[in-house]
């Protein structure tokens, strides 16, 4: 059974940075493709970025430049450097994986998700 945590979630102040942590256990995710997705209290899950087996990545508008999707494949861990943090990137943090590769911005598309790690933006 596949198993994703999260880890790194917090309070910080706008402007601050955050790295998240997700790490994998019972499956190899190397050849899936790793996506990011927040929910914010009362709104719909929103797509934040992936990063596909090659390590190409893609990010929502409202993130790009500030977030960084990386991956290392030795410790089945996938991670999110997010930087210039605002109010409004506060939310639950969900990693999730895409078995079938390719790309994915639709939670619809995943097949497996983590608990979710809590950030707090304060202004």
């Amino acid at each position: 059974q596949v198993q994703l945590v999260e880890s790194g979630g917090g309070l910080v102040q706008a402007g601050g940075s955050l790295r998240l942590s997700c790490a994998a256990s019972g499956r190899t995710f190397s050849s899936d493709t790793m996506g990011w997705f927040r929910q914010a209290l009362g709104k719909e899950r929103e797509f934040v970025g992936y990063i596909m087996w090659s390590g190409m990545t893609y990010y929502a508008d409202s993130v790009k430049g500030r977030f960084t999707i990386s991956r290392d494949s030795g410790k089945n861990t996938v991670y999110l450097q997010m930087n210039s943090l605002k109010p409004e990137d506060t939310a639950v943090y969900y990693c999730a994986g895409r078995i079938s590769g390719g790309f994915g911005s639709s939670p619809g598309q995943y097949n497996y998700w983590g608990q979710g790690t809590q950030v707090t933006v304060s202004s």
